[in-house]
């Protein structure tokens, strides 16, 4: 069989909006806590990955736009 366990919880909603503003604020301190942060390293080593993969994605479509560009203007040329 299955066993019943005896929940108690606290009251959802204090009173008035003070108490709600109170208890969000509280548990937004609780969840902060819970919260792995990374470390300077970490942060640097990602930043810069980001940076290498911005600018490279931005030559390759730099590049691949004027090969396009330039295969469309030989066409247009061609059939002129």
């Amino acid at each position: 069989m299955s066993e019943v366990t005896d929940v108690t919880t606290q009251d959802p909603t204090p009173e008035g909006k003070l108490g709600q503003v109170k208890q969000f604020y509280t548990d937004v301190n609780s969840e902060l806590k819970k919260v792995t942060w990374p470390t300077r390293d970490e942060v640097y080593g990602t930043t810069v990955v980001v940076i290498i993969a911005v600018f490279f994605f931005g030559a390759f479509l730099w590049v691949s736009d004027h090969i396009i560009g330039l295969v469309f203007k030989f066409l247009t040329d061609l059939l002129k």
